[in-house]
């Protein structure tokens, strides 16, 4: 008798493979035969290369260089990868009358397509036309102020997690905003951390598997951490302790294509391999922190997998001391989310890879490249 789970994996794969054939053969180049003698028989296989500073030769993946073919024109898509490292959105700061700041964010909700890989367009629900949304950005005890208008064909919200009051939560009855109208939530940034913002509008899955959601870090004040002082201040975005790392946002997200409640695409930042593709570039002298979120829905477990090194982990983002030591891989369900710190300073310069330890989703386009590199004089 046929096994019926792998008959539905078979299936899977062969829709995506029929689907992207028939998109103008901006398919997966899946298992030719000469591929793989070139890559098990001659060393690496070079892929074509990009320009740009985060831009390197690309190692083709073995095992038939599995890889989406073409480019996503980012400037037609309305927002790029790679930008989105470092796209902090820290909006506007002014002075409450008791001299505290007030930092406010404008975001609104829109319908866009968007492509999602090489001529595979995905119809999105965005907060700010791009998904995921903008990263935001706020210093401990500061007051938060999210003007929320929605634009788009459904009723929407934002639920922050976070710490506020009930009429602040972004459920149905407590911010929830039709087309047309908007509402502004409001409330003091606690606790610091990696925190996270999403559509929680029903169906809830519907709404965050269609783009709604995006990172949200509230940095430590160091005068509130008097024991841990220089290592909240290396947090805290514009010191001078922050510049001497390397800051990049990854949410970790996936797309279902034909709507049957199974992701045909992985990726961090949205684009499938894009990071593989263009391998993002790190000074190898330097520390590297990174913000991790996972969003992906029907699929329970995310991890992260880094190649040729360890790193320590902050789970949530709450702690000033490490709640893992020296991992090489930390798995998070959907919405979990931490901040990882490493460095390549004992290492050669190269190409280091970076995936989930789900083969699946690697293959299907989570999956990306550390260009570590000498500082510039």
């Amino acid at each position: 008798m046929d096994n019926p789970v792998k008959q539905d994996l078979l299936g899977r794969r062969s829709l995506l493979m029929g689907g992207l054939a028939a998109a103008g053969g901006t398919a997966i180049c899946a298992g030719a035969a000469l591929a793989q003698q070139a890559t098990h028989g001659g060393g690496h296989q070079m892929a074509a290369q990009t320009s740009g500073d985060m831009a390197a030769p690309m190692p083709a993946m073995g095992h038939g260089a599995m890889m989406t073919i073409g480019d996503v024109d980012s400037s037609v898509n309305g927002f790029d990868p790679t930008d989105m490292l470092t796209d902090w959105e820290t909006g506007t700061v002014s002075v409450l009358p008791d001299g505290r700041t007030l930092r406010t964010f404008e975001m609104t909700a829109q319908d866009r397509d968007i492509e999602i890989a090489p001529g595979i367009t995905f119809p999105a629900w965005t907060y700010n036309g791009r998904v995921p949304g903008p990263a935001l950005r706020a210093k401990e005890g500061e007051r938060l102020r999210i003007v929320f208008r929605n634009y788009a064909s459904h009723p929407h919200s934002i639920h922050f997690h976070g710490i506020h009051a009930a009429r602040m939560d972004g459920v149905p009855g407590a911010g929830m905003v039709d087309p047309g109208d908007e509402f502004v939530y409001e409330f003091d940034a606690k606790p610091f951390g990696c925190h996270l913002y999403h559509c929680h509008a029903m169906p809830l899955r519907r709404h965050l598997h269609k783009g709604m959601y995006g990172a949200f870090v509230i940095d430590p004040d160091p005068e509130r951490h008097p024991d841990h002082v220089d290592v909240a201040r290396s947090r805290l975005l514009g010191t001078a302790e922050n510049a001497g790392w390397q800051e990049l946002v990854m949410v970790m997200n996936a797309f279902d294509t034909n709507f049957d409640a199974e992701n045909e695409f992985y990726a961090v930042n949205t684009v499938a391999h894009a990071f593989m593709k263009r391998p993002i570039r790190i000074v190898k002298g330097k520390p590297v922190r990174i913000y991790l979120v996972n969003v992906i829905e029907f699929d329970p477990i995310n991890s992260f997998h880094l190649h040729a090194n360890f790193f320590d982990y902050f789970d949530q983002g709450t702690t000033l001391t490490p709640t893992l030591k020296t991992v090489d891989l930390i798995t998070q369900c959907q919405a979990q989310r931490g901040i990882l710190e490493f460095t390549f300073a004992e290492h050669e310069p190269g190409l280091y890879m970076f995936h989930p330890h789900q083969t699946e989703f690697t293959e299907l386009g989570w999956v990306g490249m550390f260009d570590v590199v000498e500082a510039q004089a």
